[in-house]
């Protein structure tokens, strides 16, 4: 007990000196040992690499995961030293609603077959990203939590006993002035100056000491940028690896969805599948994605003999218009339709109209014609027969 008492006062002691002389520093009332200029470049070296890291480590977060609610989730689990459960993307989740629209509309119909196919595109899609996280949170993300969390904590524990080891230096060489002013006036203070001396003989040797080991520690900073850098080089890989993916799956939807268009249009829009996608997809993911192309291609739409240009700029004189010699279909119309202009055939539900379509012509619309009456039609209200 007694032992335990001593202690405290020693300690309350020797904070209570550390903080008269930091007190009396920022005052400028007592003079403050300075580190040399390699130090300090060192000191300013971690410093600036915990800010940035930090930075880059919360933005990549926020990449991986946009949803502040489930970060925070995850963090608790982390600190709970618990498994995270698994979170369904938003790519399957958007599967999932695809999938089950199409069991209620039938997938047996053009529009539901269509959602099978962009669904299972997009529970791919999800798959890849969940992938990519998992990679990215491993090669990238653990790396950097570990420098703040490890290497960071032991350099700021050293940085402050280096600090107290300095007060406590420049408390004694404060004392040994003091002992040594004295002992000018009297020579009675010898004893003290001498008791000053040996202090800050220890005092010295401890801040030295102090001072190689942070030393030692902040030259380790070098060693962390060489292994970031190399986490760095993981991630863009997974990275790149991801946008492959994303960019086959897209193109082998984009040529079911062209084969599709074919079936429901028989064949007679210029820019089917052939035309509008790109080129047959590489072997690898990576190849695919040095095949992106840079700047997308604008279709030119030539004049077609017998057809006025008006067609191909959008404008429809019907009174110009002629069916095809082949291609026309019958269709049934589905819902009211109200023409918007002149140009336009308006359509009551359930009748039966004639449609086809000409060379640089809108996908989305077709000619119909009823009688002697001809018009764009949309072919979203049509349901098109063989």
């Amino acid at each position: 007990m007694e032992f335990n008492v001593k202690k405290l006062a020693s300690d309350a002691g020797v904070f209570f000196s550390r903080a008269m002389q930091f007190t009396e520093e920022k005052l400028g009332q007592a003079e403050k040992t300075e580190l040399d200029a390699h130090f300090e470049n060192l000191l300013a070296r971690a410093d600036c690499t915990k800010n940035w890291t930090e930075k880059i480590l919360r933005q990549t977060e926020v990449l991986l995961q946009p949803n502040p609610s489930a970060r925070v989730e995850e963090f608790l689990y982390e600190k709970l030293d618990r498994k995270v459960p698994s979170r369904v993307t938003n790519g399957e989740l958007l599967a999932q609603y695809m999938t089950e629209a199409a069991n209620d509309f039938g997938p047996g119909t053009p529009y539901g077959k269509t959602l099978i196919k962009v669904g299972e595109t997009q529970r791919r899609l999800g798959a890849a990203e969940r992938e990519f996280i998992r990679s990215a949170s491993i090669s990238f993300l653990t790396p950097l939590r570990n420098f703040l969390e490890g290497d960071w904590r032991t350099i700021s524990k050293e940085r402050r006993i280096l600090q107290n080891r300095r007060l406590d230096l420049d408390a004694c060489k404060a004392r040994l002035k003091k002992a040594k002013a004295a002992e000018a006036k009297a020579a009675l203070w010898s004893d003290e100056v001498e008791k000053a001396e040996h202090e800050l003989r220890l005092t010295q040797t401890e801040f030295d000491r102090q001072a190689e080991v942070t030393r030692l520690l902040l030259e380790g900073i070098s060693s962390t940028h060489v292994n970031h850098l190399r986490c760095l080089h993981e991630f863009v890989e997974s990275q790149t690896n991801y946008y492959a993916q994303c960019y086959q799956f897209m193109l082998d939807l984009q040529k079911q969805l062209g084969g599709s268009k074919g079936e429901i249009f028989s064949g007679t829009f210029v820019g089917n599948a052939e035309s509008t996608s790109p080129a047959a997809a590489t072997s690898s993911p990576a190849a695919a994605a040095a095949t992106l192309p840079a700047v997308p291609t604008i279709p030119v739409v030539p004049t077609i003999v017998g057809v006025p240009n008006t067609v191909a700029e959008g404008v429809l004189n019907p009174n110009e218009v002629k069916p095809p010699a082949s291609g026309t279909r019958r269709a049934r119309v589905l819902y009211d339709y109200e023409a918007a202009d002149s140009t336009e055939l308006a359509l009551l539900a359930d009748e039966m109209i004639t449609v086809y379509s000409l060379p640089g012509m809108d996908p989305d619309w077709l000619i119909g014609e009823r009688g002697n009456q001809k018009g764009k039609v949309p072919v979203t209200y049509l349901e098109l027969l063989s």
